[in-house]
Parts: C-alpha cells; sequence; structure tokens
C-alpha cells in the first residue's frame, strides 16, 4: 500500500471480468482483455489535442481507463457513461469501473445511459467526447453519431473497427451473426471514408483519421486491409 487516505480504506478488487487493465497508484494492478500497456498507446492518439481544463464525456466507458486517463491529465470535469456493460446485456459490469474509481480516489462522473438517449439537454454539452469501442456495436451507427454530436462542443473521438479502407467509395461492411470476434454485437464497420463521411454529416467541419498505432500491417502488403482494420477519428467543429 502506499499510505494514500483513499488507498488503506479500500477492500481488494472482487473477482471481476476486467476488460481495462489498470495500475492503482497502492501498486495493484488488474489484468484485462486490454492490457496496460495498449491502453497508454492508444491514450497518446485519443488525447493528442489534449484534455486539460476542459470538460470530457466518455460513452461506452467500461472499466473507464479513459475517464479515469482524461482526469488524470487534467480534465475539469469528466462524465463517464454506459448502458451495455454496466446493466444491459454485454458481459461486463460497474463492479470494475466502481473498484477502479475507488483506487483511483477519482472525482469522475457517472450516468447510467445510452448513446441513443443523449442529447445537447441531457446529459449537456461536452468540450470533448470519447466514443471508443463502440459504433460498430450499434445497429445504426450514423444514428449514434448523430447523437454523440449533440453533446460534442468541441472535439469528438472516435475509435472503431473499418473494413474495405482501400477502396475509393465510401463503403460499410455488416457482420453477420457472430463472425466479427465470435460477438453478435458486432454489426458494422465502415471504411475510413465512410465514417469521415458520415461525421461530416452530422456537423463536424474537420476530420482526422489515422490508424489504430497497435495494429501492425502485414509485411507484405500494410495498406491492405480487405477485412478489417481500427482507426482513431478525430472530428473538430
Amino acid at each position: 500500500m502506499d499510505g494514500s487516505p483513499h488507498a488503506a480504506s479500500v477492500a481488494p478488487a472482487p473477482a471481476i471480468n476486467w476488460f481495462h487493465s489498470h495500475a492503482f497508484p497502492d501498486g495493484e494492478v488488474t489484468r484485462g482483455e486490454k492490457p496496460i500497456e495498449v491502453l497508454r498507446k492508444e491514450a497518446e492518439v485519443v488525447f493528442r489535442h489534449g484534455v486539460a481544463g476542459k470538460s470530457v464525456l466518455d460513452i461506452g466507458a467500461w472499466d473507464g481507463w479513459f475517464s479515469f486517463e482524461a482526469e488524470r491529465r487534467g480534465a475539469a470535469r469528466v462524465l463517464a457513461a454506459d448502458h451495455f456493460c454496466w446493466s444491459g446485456e454485454g458481459w461486463g459490469t460497474k463492479a470494475g469501473f466502481d473498484h477502479a474509481h475507488a483506487r483511483y480516489g477519482s472525482k469522475v462522473e457517472t450516468r447510467d445511459m445510452n448513446v441513443q438517449d443523449m442529447s445537447a439537454a441531457d446529459p449537456g454539452v461536452f468540450d470533448t467526447v470519447l466514443f471508443l469501442g463502440v459504433l460498430y456495436h450499434l445497429k445504426d451507427p450514423l444514428a449514434a453519431l448523430e447523437h454523440a454530436a449533440s453533446v460534442t462542443g468541441e472535439t469528438l473521438v472516435v475509435e472503431t473497427v473499418t473494413a474495405f479502407d482501400p477502396f475509393p467509395w465510401k463503403l460499410a461492411g455488416y457482420f453477420e451473426g457472430d463472425e466479427y470476434n465470435g460477438d453478435p454485437t458486432n454489426f458494422w464497420a465502415p471504411n475510413r471514408r465512410c465514417l469521415e463521411a458520415m461525421l461530416r454529416d452530422v456537423g463536424f467541419k474537420r476530420v482526422e483519421t489515422v490508424r489504430n498505432p497497435n495494429i501492425v500491417p502485414h509485411w507484405r502488403n500494410p495498406d491492405l486491409y480487405w477485412k478489417h482494420s481500427r482507426v482513431i477519428t478525430h472530428a473538430r467543429r
């Protein structure tokens, strides 16, 4: 233990199906589906425009790693929102988030809420909105982006699966059943051009897309992702 006031009062982690890995200030480490090294590499891209002094909404927060990272990077206010994993049909729960919240001594706020229910009236407009690893789980991705845009004041950050990126047309791939990652809740993978076009249509003027830094190009043909890739896109007002 590190002797910090909150560390001594928090019980050890219960049995949790962790998705995000965490390294807490008291030395406790949780090992989730996403290793800490992967999360840190993604964070350097996700937060490339900075969040210090800004309000941040993390849609689909799950275990909250990016919510707490935004707080660590100086965000003035952070709201973590989820429903699918916290109380819906996802395989996660809110137990991991709650444990991490206590371990960090965090002031991150929470709402059990789907993106489809969000608007400028509720939960309000935030400077930066994180929409990471969510889009491909939604049956209507364009409508979801409209809702995410409605609560974004400056920058919407989207991390998602893409397909058909080498093609010059705006395309989207559909996942039948559980063909993507054995998960029947995966539905759509737009290509980069399609994703960027949708973001422009929901009101963003500047759109920047880069490959997720944890995706390693195939050595034979680094630009050929016929099946799928992953990208991080910053859409700005």
